[in-house]
């Protein structure tokens, strides 16, 4: 089946990523919008917008009956779901399914799989990958859960199953936090994820987090288009991604990007997606922590290595087309980083919504800009507050860094906070620059 029209169900500027490579394939575009949305430029773009509720995601955005409606009435044949909001629900999958729409992303049986994380992990355990074993918190009294941790040894990570984008997890570093911790996380799993299963996996001290871009279609072919480090987090919130990844020797990078593509195989996997993984940087070991089932925040950086239009591949999958490419296919080019640009306080992360007066992008040789916003636009408080994406390319990493602090010197944001000097505090630190550094960079660094 070839799509005519492709209803984009999401905002800001993956709604417009989606957009342009929809145009350039010749799809039509339809875009829905909260009344918040209103004036975003997503809705300008598009060849027809529909809103579909109030500002609050669940009466906009989340509503699954008013997105299907909002297809049905403007004759969209597929639904690109973006990232976040409704992109890994398999309930929304399989409705799309049953209104005979299609949903592009990977059949239901792969989303309810990878997006139980202690099924994904006995899953990938299966298919040879290595895993840090998990305490299943539920299938445990109290008792017995302090008396695991103990063996386990401090400190260790509770994790919500099915929670995802750094939300539910919290380390814990003494006993007397850990039951309190786990009610605690509990709540929050079930009221967040509509489910209250926890696991508890040793916390690695030392880590990178390493993450591999997969591209499988339905007709069992599999490929990597290489891996991202994602090591830059706030409160398990990625900040800057970069690739490739720049402690991982080539042997190290093959075996990590193969086991990858083993995990896809093995689970029937056919769409893009993305296998995640924590890398030990003591022990050179690393073990498989989850699979995001969509498009990814950081596929720009994939994208301006490999010259693959990661959306347009999507979209060509889903309709059932075979892999335009083998793996051998595969170029990669240079080194390149994304920087997410924020409407937050550098420095404490309270988000800051408000109106831009004075909005100027960066440009350049080998700088790319993701983005929704422009001068005048009103940044409403209702959503994350990611407002744009700044990506550069350079021939190594240490270019990268310097051409990406140039396009920071460049972008103009007037009107409201944004984290742009907290990018420029992360460029120019040594141990960053260095490469010396783990997950605990920015908890260390805001001490």
């Amino acid at each position: 089946m070839k799509f005519k029209k492709v209803l984009i169900a999401n905002r800001g500027e993956i709604a417009i990523r989606i957009l342009r490579s929809c145009r350039e394939m010749g799809l039509e575009t339809v875009c829905i919008h909260s009344t918040a949305d209103e004036h975003s430029l997503h809705v300008k773009l598009a060849d027809e917008s529909v809103c579909i509720g109030p500002a609050k995601s669940s009466l906009s955005y989340l509503n699954i009956p008013a997105i299907l409606s909002a297809a049905e009435i403007t004759g969209a044949d597929a639904i690109h779901p973006g990232f976040g909001f409704l992109s890994e629900n398999r309930e929304f999958a399989q409705l799309c399914e049953k209104w005979k729409v299609a949903f592009i992303g990977p059949n239901t049986d792969c989303i309810k799989k990878m997006g139980d994380k202690i099924l994904s992990k006995e899953i990938a355990e299966a298919a040879g990958l290595p895993i840090l074993k998990p305490i299943k918190v539920n299938e445990l009294s109290d008792k017995e859960i302090v008396e695991r941790v103990h063996e386990m040894g401090f400190p260790v990570l509770i994790k919500a199953s099915a929670g995802g984008g750094g939300r539910g997890m919290k380390r814990i570093d003494e006993e007397k936090d850990l039951l309190v911790s786990i009610q605690r996380l509990k709540t929050e799993a079930k009221a967040g994820f509509g489910d209250d299963t926890l696991f508890i996996e040793k916390f690695i001290t030392n880590p990178r987090h390493v993450e591999v871009q997969i591209l499988a279609d339905k007709h069992g072919n599999v490929i990597h288009l290489g891996e991202r480090d994602c090591t830059v987090q706030r409160r398990f919130q990625k900040v800057v991604e970069e690739s490739p990844c720049p402690v991982l020797t080539e042997e190290k990078r093959q075996e990590i990007c193969q086991s990858a593509v083993r995990l896809a195989e093995h689970v029937g996997y056919d769409s893009v997606g993305t296998v995640e993984y924590l890398y030990d940087q003591d022990e050179q070991k690393f073990y498989f922590m989850e699979m995001n089932t969509r498009i990814q925040v950081e596929h720009p950086v994939t994208e301006q290595r490999t010259g693959v239009d990661l959306i347009a591949q999507q979209i060509k999958v889903a309709q059932g087309d075979k892999l335009e490419m083998a793996q051998d296919d595969i170029e990669f080019m240079g080194h390149s980083i994304e920087c997410r640009i924020n409407a937050e306080n550098p420095y404490t992360g309270a988000p800051s919504p408000g109106q831009i007066v004075h909005y100027h992008r960066p440009a350049g040789f080998g700088v790319r800009v993701d983005d929704f916003i422009y001068s005048g636009y009103k940044v409403p408080p209702f959503y994350d507050s990611m407002i744009a994406k700044i990506i550069v390319t350079g021939k190594d990493r240490l270019s990268c860094l310097d051409r990406m602090i140039r396009a920071l010197d460049e972008t103009v944001i007037e009107g409201i906070q944004t984290n742009k000097e907290l990018h420029l505090d992360i460029l120019k630190d040594e141990a960053f620059r260095g490469n010396n550094y783990s997950t605990n960079f920015l908890a260390n660094k805001m001490q």
